[in-house]
């Protein structure tokens, strides 16, 4: 319909044209030059690529599917409400074309997009030996005395023993990993202050609307295509999907937008019509029959995150230290005792031997169906809950089902810091 209506319009085009040169033909009866006529628009036939089978939310990294599933499920950090203003992070910046001229802002953005390349100790018949792993995008964006830092995702780097960063102009250093969280699949990693003479200015997603127009800056299938850019909208803001990490289940705040992210788009940036970073590009939904669904975590959420990666070299969270499991997705034979009635909470998978919830006496296959005389729906429910209403010290009680019975356990909660590994 959209082409029949441009043709539609060319052909008035055509016709006004005649009119008016029958009315100066007659004004001035010496023979013009006539046009000879215009070609319609043409039909360009969109190539279909295929993709994998099931409807699935994939962080965007060519290793990503080789992450270890860790045993002890945790969940995305919630509640983080503030805006990049307030992270106490002021990057260093460069001028961006505040006109919206979109090659102007890529000209300016592309030299803080960096490739990182995660290398790991592989065992081979000569022994071990490093060898690259999978590649993604990271963001220049900080430089502090002779100092850069550079925000990619958890996902990018994790399980490296060399982290290889690929500067605009082909130049390549080695990164030092500050710190991770696999929950928000952020990490920062730190390289030489004299490789950045770019960075880039953080904006406030905060202020972001449906519709504003956005540009995706990465590095998608590999360093080969560095600094892609592709460019379109954000078609939702505080999205919230589901994603697997390395720690089990996690649910991630997200900006959904149509621009397309590929594989190795993952940790690349996603500005508005300034020149700001406004998301980090993390996941698309992969699906035949799905286009369009890309998704970036909002600078509202990373730069707290950042900012005490940067500090503290981790993120402090309250921690129970029980890894947990769906009610659901537990089939009743194996909770003989528990009443039909209780349909929705989590069981208790494992415990941490050093944790609150073993002084407090959980026992592994616990059921937990409440926290604070809240309801417990889920794994992401309970996360939710205690990651964004509650602190670390804070007293909590949990109602559980044990044996049939119902009864109620207090605790204190203690640091994630306080974890191994």
């Amino acid at each position: 319909m959209l082409e029949h209506n441009n043709q539609n319009e060319e052909m008035q085009h055509i016709e006004s044209e005649e009119v008016e040169k029958k009315e100066d033909m007659q004004r001035n009866p010496k023979p013009k030059k006539t046009w000879k006529g215009r070609g319609f628009l043409n039909t360009v036939g969109a190539g279909i690529i295929g993709s994998v089978l099931t409807l699935t939310v994939l962080p965007q990294t060519d290793y990503y599917q080789n992450l270890a599933q860790n045993s002890i499920e945790q969940s995305a950090h919630e509640g983080q409400t503030d805006t990049a203003a307030d992270s106490g992070i002021t990057p260093t910046t460069v001028s961006t074309a505040g006109s919206g001229d979109v090659a102007s802002i890529v000209e300016d953005a592309s030299e803080s997009i960096v490739g990182i390349v995660n290398y790991q100790q592989q065992n081979g018949m000569g022994g071990s030996q490093e060898a690259a792993a999978g590649t993604g995008s990271g963001v220049l964006f900080k430089k502090d005395g002779d100092s850069a830092y550079i925000i990619t995702n958890n996902h990018v780097i994790e399980g490296a023993s060399k982290i290889e960063v690929s500067l605009y102009d082909g130049e390549k250093t080695e990164g030092e990993l500050i710190g991770a969280d696999p929950l928000t699949d952020l990490a920062v990693v730190k390289i030489d202050g004299k490789y950045a003479d770019n960075l880039l200015e953080v904006g406030d997603s905060s202020a972001l609307r449906a519709g504003e127009q956005v540009i995706a800056i990465g590095n998608p299938l590999g360093l080969d295509l560095s600094r892609t850019v592709t460019q379109g909208i954000v078609s939702a803001v505080d999205r919230t999907i589901p994603v697997q990490t390395s720690e089990g289940e996690s649910e991630l705040n997200v900006i959904q937008t149509d621009a397309a992210i590929n594989p190795g788009n993952s940790g690349g940036a996603l500005l508005n019509a300034k020149g700001e970073l406004i998301g980090i590009n993390s996941a698309k939904i992969s699906n035949s029959g799905v286009e369009g669904l890309g998704f970036a975590i909002p600078s509202k959420d990373f730069m707290p995150i950042v900012s005490e990666i940067i500090e503290t070299g981790k993120v402090e969270r309250p921690y129970i230290g029980i890894g947990m499991k769906n009610l659901s997705d537990i089939p009743r034979s194996y909770l003989p005792n528990l009443p039909e009635s209780v349909e929705s909470g989590v069981v208790v998978a494992n415990i941490d031997p050093t944790s609150a919830a073993a002084d407090a006496g959980i026992k592994e296959g616990d059921a937990i169906t409440e926290m604070n005389g809240k309801a417990v729906e889920n794994v992401a429910d309970l996360r939710r809950q205690l990651y964004g209403d509650l602190k670390v010290g804070d007293k909590i009680d949990l109602t559980i089902y044990r044996d049939g019975k119902k009864m109620t356990v207090s605790l204190t909660l203690t640091s994630n810091a306080m974890m191994n590994g």
